[in-house]
């Protein structure tokens, strides 16, 4: 992952239901989950989540789908694991606790 794709990533994930979204598509894994589920458990207008699912998508977190009149949100976790292997690239290069190392990615 480059720079600029991290800080995408992160921008899109430091607004509170933005976040709260990802994290529900995150929980749902591969087949996702649709719009309208996401804006009743995050209790958000449809037209709000549509601009947050939006910047989501922007930042290469989540992919959509058509599916009739609906649309289904998914986490893209290639995206995910990659935004975690940058931000922990050097982790404890520099300590001498060899159990400083970050936890296994979650296989997704």
């Amino acid at each position: 992952m480059e720079t600029n794709q991290a800080i995408a990533a992160l921008t899109a994930l430091g607004h509170p239901t933005r976040l709260a979204a990802y994290r529900l598509l995150v929980q749902a894994g591969p087949q996702g989950r649709m719009a309208g589920e996401i804006a009743e458990a995050l209790e958000v207008p449809g037209a709000t989540l549509s601009f947050h699912l939006k910047e989501l998508l922007y930042a290469q977190l989540a992919s959509s789908e058509s599916q009739g009149r609906h649309v289904c949100y998914r986490a893209n976790f290639a995206a995910m694991n990659g935004l975690i292997a940058y931000l922990t690239h050097n982790c404890c290069a520099d300590s001498a606790n060899p159990g400083c190392a970050p936890a296994s990615d979650c296989g997704c």
